[in-house]
């Protein structure tokens, strides 16, 4: 798995790592973010979502059943002590052999335990002239997980959309980063804050960003 990795621009100390996964080409991803359904608990309708978890058994990956999705008003202000459902990954996505990989990267990287929960969240985040998108509209935060990755599959037609990373709240960034297209940016959640910042189009059409969020655990619940 460690084959999958390889350090780009920046690689700190501080427990968190940007890495570039070689073997996915994000384009294959991006079929698949267009039939995202909306996220039915964010105001504006800027933002769809799938969620799903996974575990391996051996270097087979395993989708686990159905759950909802479950953070503390200690993490999460806007939807906290919320059981929130969305909409499962598609078959057609999660047999794809770069999605496979991108989830064994995550898990190499960070030293799971071979039984661990892994949720993956397929996250799109619209933008228009007359309305910005906010991919984190909880703010600066923690998610509650041990772990956390940010897979950026595409930026289309839009500027913003920095993320940063915090020791505390009220300190400077330590990382302050647009992450682009096949980078992959892993998190230790129990020493860092993070924040990504509002998006705007380019032009006056749509500007769309599309990552993956994967966590373990997985905050997903029967």
């Amino acid at each position: 798995m460690k084959k999958l990795l390889e350090t780009v621009e920046l690689e700190y100390t501080f427990q968190f790592k940007l890495r570039k996964v070689n073997a996915i080409v994000p384009a294959g991803f991006k079929p698949f973010f267009n039939n995202l359904p909306i996220d039915p608990y964010m105001k504006g309708k800027y933002r769809s979502r799938r969620l799903s978890r996974f575990t391996f058994e051996g270097e087979e990956l395993i989708k686990l059943p159905h759950g909802y999705l479950y953070q503390s008003n200690q993490y999460n202000p806007l939807v906290g002590n919320l059981k929130r459902e969305f909409a499962e990954l598609e078959d057609g996505l999660v047999q794809l052999d770069i999605f496979q990989q991108l989830i064994m990267a995550f898990a190499d990287f960070c030293h799971l335990h071979p039984e661990a929960e892994i949720g993956v969240h397929q996250i799109r985040t619209s933008c228009s002239p007359n309305n910005f998108g906010n991919p984190a509209p909880e703010g600066i935060h923690q998610d509650g997980t041990d772990f956390i990755g940010i897979f950026s599959v595409d930026r289309d037609n839009i500027q913003g959309g920095q993320t940063h990373l915090y020791t505390a709240k009220k300190e400077k960034p330590v990382f302050n980063k647009i992450l682009q297209p096949g980078e992959l940016l892993l998190v230790n959640d129990h020493d860092f804050f993070h924040f990504t910042t509002p998006i705007k189009p380019v032009t006056a059409a749509q500007g769309t960003r599309d990552v993956f969020v994967l966590t373990s655990p997985s905050l997903i619940y029967d």
